[in-house]
């Protein structure tokens, strides 16, 4: 059996079946990681989902804000933007199956036995990935319950940016969302700069990139993310694989095979 782990697929489901093909994805026995923001952008977010959907137990998923917002469009009553291309799948007559089972992937994927972690966007340096994956249990109570409409409807937002013990309710929830998968940048006392969306020489004045600040919680976890297509697939922090390697926007997608480290790559587009 092996384990691929791939970064951002948004809708693009003719790359990710090349991808497949080319590591010899076996679904009796092989087993994907998706690192979030299945759909959006690409043409093919509806086949993306159902494709996921099929694979069962021989798939481990967590939520990207792209997944978010195509859950907060059907759930929260929010509008579409410009750049969606989620049409297809709102008018698909499996939605409501589809739908549901995007709400029920968690945020955090944690194998502890393989010293493995997975979220979309990373886990702020003062987390452990335990702690990560039980601030994203919290969130997940309430995607998953007859509530998740409410939450939806308030779950965008900048603030508040910087984590304090005593944060209750919506806002506890939304910022727990904006660590795990919105992060890029952050302060050494954890605050959060979410406008910016450039590589690594890029940093804001006073921000870092969140897997370069010192003495992380989670350092000794190997963490798989997406999010940030900027990287191009590099980081340098310890223990650190950045999965994003842009393929909506022509670069390539990326699968990590988590037993041996070993990179796979396809263009996005077949010369």
């Amino acid at each position: 059996m092996s384990t691929y782990a791939i970064g951002d697929i948004q809708g693009c489901y003719e790359p990710l079946q090349r991808l497949l093909a080319l590591v010899q994805f076996d679904p009796h026995k092989d087993q994907l990681w998706l690192a979030g923001d299945l759909v959006n952008r690409g043409p093919q977010s509806l086949e993306v989902l159902r494709f996921a959907k099929s694979l069962g137990h021989r798939v481990r998923c967590v939520l990207g804000n792209h997944d978010l917002h195509l859950l907060a469009m059907h759930y929260g009553g929010h509008s579409s933007r410009s750049s969606d291309t989620l049409t297809p799948v709102l008018n698909a007559p499996d939605r409501d199956e589809l739908l549901d089972w995007l709400r029920f992937q968690p945020l955090v994927v944690l194998d502890e036995a393989r010293n493995w972690c997975m979220s979309h966007a990373g886990i702020p340096p003062a987390w452990s990935a335990r702690k990560a994956r039980k601030r994203a249990q919290e969130v997940e109570a309430v995607l998953q319950s007859e509530d998740c409409t409410e939450f939806f409807r308030q779950m965008y937002g900048n603030l508040p940016d910087q984590w304090q013990k005593d944060l209750q309710g919506m806002e506890r929830l939304r910022l727990i969302v904006n660590y795990l998968t919105r992060m890029r940048f952050i302060s050494p006392a954890g605050q959060l700069d979410l406008l910016s969306k450039e590589g690594l020489d890029q940093a804001p004045p006073g921000y870092l990139p969140w897997f370069e600040a010192e003495n992380r919680a989670a350092a000794t976890t190997r963490l798989l993310f997406g999010h940030w297509a900027a990287l191009e697939g590099k980081a340098n922090g310890t223990n650190v694989y950045a999965l994003d390697t842009g393929c909506v926007w022509g670069g390539e997608l990326s699968a990590l095979r988590l037993e041996d480290q070993q990179w796979f790559r396809v263009p996005a587009q077949t010369v």
